[in-house]
């Protein structure tokens, strides 16, 4: 299983608990790390600001990553992951409760690997949440980065 870091990122405190509630019930035991805007979510995996003394070549696992989000919205954010070579790989999956068409659409054009609208259901959530990380984690394989 991969051991990198799972990045959430999630300006809604109930969605953040029962994402990691779920992750946590699946055995997923990566360490998650939790961002509440679109702009320090950039800073942390462009390592800037009050990220720049992190390892340029640690690098997520994936990023859960909500649309609403305060600053800069998921597919700004999405947006510039996919057009930077260091970030491009990182498989983003979009855990939304967006029900827009569109935000969809936008995400899948953006360079989505995934999009999940989350179920009001906690056990439908966690059936999610733990499918999404026994996949980009235990089975998928991902390529190594250099820096």
């Amino acid at each position: 299983m991969d051991k990198r870091a799972i990045l959430l990122v999630e300006d809604n405190k109930d969605d953040i608990d029962l994402t990691i509630r779920a992750l946590k019930q699946s055995n997923i035991k990566n360490e998650i790390v939790v961002l509440n805007d679109g702009e320090e979510a950039l800073e942390y995996l462009f390592h800037e600001g009050k990220y720049s003394g992190l390892d340029p070549a640690e690098r997520p696992a994936i990023i859960l990553l909500d649309i609403k989000l305060p600053k800069l919205n998921g597919l700004e954010v999405l947006k510039k992951l996919r057009s930077d070579e260091k970030t491009k790989i990182i498989p983003v999956i979009i855990l939304t409760s967006s029900e827009e068409e569109s935000d969809m659409l936008n995400g899948y054009n953006l360079g989505c690997n995934s999009y999940v609208q989350k179920p009001v259901d906690f056990e439908q959530f966690s059936k999610a949440v733990s499918q999404l990380g026994l996949y980009w984690l235990l089975l998928n394989e991902s390529p190594k980065t250099e820096d």
